[in-house]
């Protein structure tokens, strides 16, 4: 009997550590913060911080990603400086994205996006609805050599 419950023991053990270690892997989404009033979620840097991300992206009205392209690949940006405005042309949100992934709860409509890294500017036009929108902000290559 006791034999049993070291064996039972041991192997809740194993599991624990086993669940442990895919958790780990699987990566943890960076904690909300309010900036400007609007909620936003940054980060993804890291293989399992970013699949933790982009799951978690499909709960939030935007994601927006940014990448360098690296001929023919593109690699992750972090540190970009974000700026959205309203059709008025009132600022909603800035903020610095603090990897390659910002999630922000904005009221549906029409926004101007403007991204910047290192000194060079990309800019969409972005449409907020009821389902989660996605845009890319892809830099060319050698845009962020001079922080490497």
């Amino acid at each position: 009997m006791k034999a049993s419950i070291r064996q039972a023991a041991a192997v809740a053990a194993l599991g624990a550590a086993v669940f442990g270690m895919a958790s780990a892997q699987a990566g943890v989404v960076p904690p909300m913060q309010k900036v400007d009033g609007i909620e936003t979620m940054s980060g993804g840097i890291g293989v399992g911080e970013a699949a933790a991300m982009q799951s978690e992206a499909r709960h939030w009205p935007l994601t927006l990603e940014f990448a360098i392209k690296d001929k023919a690949r593109s690699d992750y940006a972090a540190d970009v400086n974000v700026l959205v405005r309203d059709t008025h042309g009132h600022t909603v949100l800035q903020t610095t994205a603090q990897g390659p992934f910002l999630l922000a709860r904005l009221n549906p409509g029409q926004y101007t996006v403007q991204a910047s890294l290192d000194g060079k500017t990309l800019q969409q036009k972005v449409m907020v609805g009821h389902r989660p929108a996605r845009h890319l902000f892809l830099w060319p290559a050698g845009t962020d050599e001079s922080a490497s």
